[in-house]
């Protein structure tokens, strides 16, 4: 499907403006893209903030996916200007609850 007005694509919701994108809403080459999207941001946050812990870190990396790199700029503002301005803190969120129930 598409979300984030027609740009945003897949499980993943990569976004075709920044992106090429690749296989079916729900493949695993998508899933891979979205990953390896994922991973390139949070290697990018570890290298923009090496102090950061590395749960930061990844939250951080969360919160440029959404946003960019470039809108990371503090660990207590990093949301301001992603999705709902929680994006990461939502994520992190969803994936501690699918984790408690066992999904």
């Amino acid at each position: 499907g598409w979300g984030d007005h027609g740009n945003g694509f897949g499980l993943m919701q990569v976004d075709k403006r920044y992106h090429r994108l690749v296989g079916q809403w729900n493949s695993e080459t998508h899933l891979l893209q979205g990953t390896g999207i994922l991973v390139g941001m949070i290697e990018g946050i570890q290298k923009k903030f090496p102090r950061w812990t590395k749960e930061q870190q990844l939250k951080g990396g969360i919160s440029a996916y959404n946003a960019g790199l470039q809108n990371v700029q503090t660990y207590d503002k990093m949301d301001i200007g992603t999705t709902g301005n929680d994006y990461a803190n939502d994520v992190v969120a969803r994936a501690k609850f699918y984790k408690r129930n066992e999904y």
